[in-house]
């Protein structure tokens, strides 16, 4: 049925999260807290802004925003993580629990993303690389940074190791089992390939070597020693460019069709323009019929 509370997402979430916690302790079954943290995202709402809220009639808020507001709300989930913690503390469930903090993509326009350069909807490091922090005492190495590379879909495989299982054989997941690497395995060689709509951007990471094409323009990075993606070597390594480019025509052969009209790679002063000169006009407005 039908609810209604007022009050901050953050807040309204991290309580929901701390009743949950409460409610499982009670219980000897193991349980899995999927909790989706909506901050820092658009609408740019601190805890405070509630006459901002009064404002908003589109939720992308393109007219509102600043650098301040960001920070309050980066403040505020980290407080509410910090109330999630405690409560697993409070409850003695902290030892056997295993916490995962990350993010689904790059940053949004008030975060800060360096070393990187780029943002979300960008192929480049800024749009791509995410936090990832686990913990579970006695099991994960605490105080440890780890340069194991990963993608989101690893987690689902990861955790059903650490539950004592695995994924169904008829239903194989994407990702890897990276347990080990957590738990201190030295880090191997990944390869992974993204492809995004505006743009027509694409992309492949295999080992220390990134392959990039965004807008028209191509490009192959050590992001390893060069992780702002400033020097172009694919004249330089043309056998590695060339190798990683077909490597991404394979693999895009296998997947589903993109769609046939191309996406619009307007992104409000994105870094790839500001720095490599790409020049990528929207198309005109779609018409009803053509959406």
């Amino acid at each position: 049925m039908p609810v209604e509370r007022h009050s901050y997402m953050t807040n309204l979430l991290g309580d929901w999260a701390v009743e949950t916690i409460a409610a499982y302790a009670r219980s000897p079954e193991p349980f899995l807290l999927s909790l989706h943290f909506t901050a820092p995202h658009w609408p740019w709402e601190g805890p405070d802004d509630e006459a901002e809220s009064q404002h908003i009639r589109n939720i992308m808020h393109r007219d509102g925003g600043t650098q301040k507001t960001y920070g309050k709300m980066v403040q505020s989930l980290d407080a509410n993580i910090g109330r999630v913690l405690q409560a697993l503390a409070v409850h003695e469930l902290s030892a056997n629990t295993i916490v995962v903090f990350t993010s689904d993509n790059g940053g949004e326009r008030f975060s800060k993303t360096w070393p990187f350069t780029g943002v979300k909807q960008e192929l480049l490091e800024g749009g791509l690389r995410v936090p990832a922090i686990a913990r579970w005492p006695g099991h994960v190495l605490a105080d440890r940074v780890s340069d194991q590379a990963m993608i989101t879909m690893d987690w689902m495989p990861t955790l059903l190791a650490f539950g004592g299982t695995q994924p169904d054989p008829a239903y194989p997941s994407d990702g890897e089992n990276l347990a080990p690497a957590l738990t201190g395995a030295a880090p191997h060689p990944r390869t992974f390939y993204w492809r995004y709509k505006a743009g027509s951007q694409r992309a492949v990471r295999a080992a220390d070597w990134k392959y990039l094409r965004i807008a028209g323009n191509e490009f192959l990075f050590d992001v390893v020693q060069d992780p702002r993606e400033r020097a172009n070597l694919k004249d330089r390594r043309k056998d590695v460019f060339d190798r990683l480019k077909g490597d991404w025509e394979a693999w895009n052969s296998t997947m589903l069709e993109e769609r046939s009209r191309p996406a619009a790679y307007s992104q409000p002063g994105n870094l790839a323009a500001d720095h490599y000169g790409v020049v990528n006009p929207a198309p005109p407005p779609e018409s009803p019929a053509q959406r």
